[in-house]
């Protein structure tokens, strides 16, 4: 079997405790909404705090540390709601008790693109955290997201407990700052056009048309 010419692969580099990353991932689902060509979409892990440790953070105090106590928690809180609100996302800030070290989310989200489950199981961890408040860096979380997920929950729980694969994810998020990202979400399209943030739907779908442009060789439309 050879590999297809004609998918358009976009590498979307994230982190699950990212509320941008969240909403980057519902508008890039509009923009594949209005897509009719193959697309391939891989998700890569990056970390915004690897510090983190293995147990979680008191997520009040990690935020008090890093935003103060001058409101502007609740300001980005606030805004981050409304444009949750616009693309369908019931943003729950103050159901989130846990500030998790993320590793072994990524780790999930690698594993499952090997059975075809990766896009399941990266919107469920989003609305975990996001929504219901869990704490995505418990391994016992992350197996009943795994079933949730379709996965095969006594696999998952094996593999996580051997670690395997974990110094792959380690070496990817490397790859990733290596690269010069330093924010997340971070799209790269065809592995020649990179966009940063979380965009709106129509830049989304120009960067798309731009990279099958490349791919084909043709100006884009």
């Amino acid at each position: 079997m050879t590999d297809r010419t004609d998918v358009l692969t976009i590498d979307v580099v994230s982190d699950v405790v990212c509320p941008w990353c969240y909403l980057g991932e519902k508008r890039l689902d509009a923009a594949l909404a209005e897509e009719l060509q193959p697309v391939a979409v891989r998700w890569r892990p990056y970390q915004l705090d690897p510090t983190i440790p293995a147990g979680g953070l008191d997520r009040a105090d990690y935020m008090e540390r890093k935003f103060g106590r001058d409101g502007r928690l609740k300001s980005v809180h606030d805004h981050l709601t409304r444009l949750g609100a616009e693309c369908g996302i019931s943003f729950a800030f103050d159901r989130i008790e846990r500030a998790p070290n993320t590793l072994d989310a990524h780790w999930l989200i690698r594993w499952s693109a090997s059975a075809g489950a990766q896009r399941v199981v990266v919107d469920r961890l989003f609305r975990a955290y996001f929504v219901e408040g869990r704490d995505v860096g418990d391994r016992a979380v992350l197996v009943e997201i795994a079933a949730e997920s379709g996965l095969d929950e006594a696999v998952v729980d094996r593999l996580l407990a051997e670690g395997a694969d974990v110094d792959a994810v380690a070496r990817e998020i490397a790859e990733a700052q290596e690269m010069g990202i330093t924010g997340v979400p971070f799209f790269i399209f065809a592995r020649r056009f990179a966009v940063p943030g979380a965009q709106d739907v129509a830049v989304l779908r120009r960067a798309m048309r731009q990279a099958r442009a490349g791919m084909n060789g043709t100006p884009p439309a």
